[in-house]
């Protein structure tokens, strides 16, 4: 064990030499996880287990997981993280797109997916106070977790929460793509341009924004994002 905090962690990938693999190496760590082989019992899965996060493979012999994810987004904010067979670029800026917030590419060394875990529940949970609001009706609450725009909540995943604390607390500076992902990652990985490019579009929707005249967050050719509405701590 490593002495962290314990998850209870949910698999839905019917791979099942790999998901046995894969509870054996996170009850290394502290973790729980328990697995479901076809996207129906996972959906059941969610329901009774209520885990801290949910991993999820693209292919599933009844159901398509990007479609899987898409739905369980309109119902939770759970932490997601993608699974897929393909690598290909494509396939991970739409799982991001669908509401996931981190991807991994089969095949992979398990302990980088134990540290991905943990670095998404690490941003999930324990995180100092902080509350950053903008002109323009725009607040942060880091304790909270909850972002409000002209008094009504925002709706944000995981990843879109952290994206813009980063932005908020950088007000001002300009972040590349690639150190905006390696800070939301915590990991150093593979940095591909179209994946935050997508979070970031992703998140303005979300928050009313217009890429042409942004209220928030502004996109520097070349270089890439800065929060631009005038913030304080």
């Amino acid at each position: 064990m490593s002495g962290k905090t314990p998850f209870r962690l949910l698999i839905i990938d019917d791979d099942v030499e790999l998901t046995g693999l894969l509870a054996e190496y996170f009850e290394r760590f502290g973790h729980r996880l328990t697995s479901a082989t076809h996207a129906a019992e996972g959906r059941r899965l969610l329901r009774n287990v209520d885990p801290d996060l949910l991993i999820l493979d693209v292919m599933l012999p009844d159901a398509d997981g990007m479609e899987l994810c898409r739905s369980i987004r309109r119902e939770s904010d759970l932490p997601i993280v993608m699974l897929t067979a393909r690598g290909d670029l494509p396939d991970r800026v739409l799982g991001l797109e669908l509401g996931a917030d981190d991807y991994l590419s089969k095949p992979f060394e398990p302990r980088e997916l134990v540290a991905r875990v943990e670095t998404l529940m690490r941003r999930s949970r324990g995180a100092p106070r902080r509350r950053w609001t903008a002109h323009g009706g725009l607040t942060l609450d880091t304790a909270t977790r909850r972002v409000t725009l002209d008094e009504a909540e925002v709706d944000l995943t995981t990843t879109e929460f952290e994206l813009l604390r980063i932005l908020m607390e950088s007000r001002g500076r300009v972040l590349s793509r690639g150190t905006l992902l390696r800070r939301l990652r915590g990991l150093d990985a593979d940095v591909y341009d179209r994946a935050v490019d997508m979070l970031v579009s992703r998140l303005r929707r979300k928050l009313g924004d217009d890429s042409r005249t942004p209220r928030f967050v502004k996109t520097i050719r070349g270089a890439g994002y800065q929060f631009v509405g005038v913030a304080d701590s």
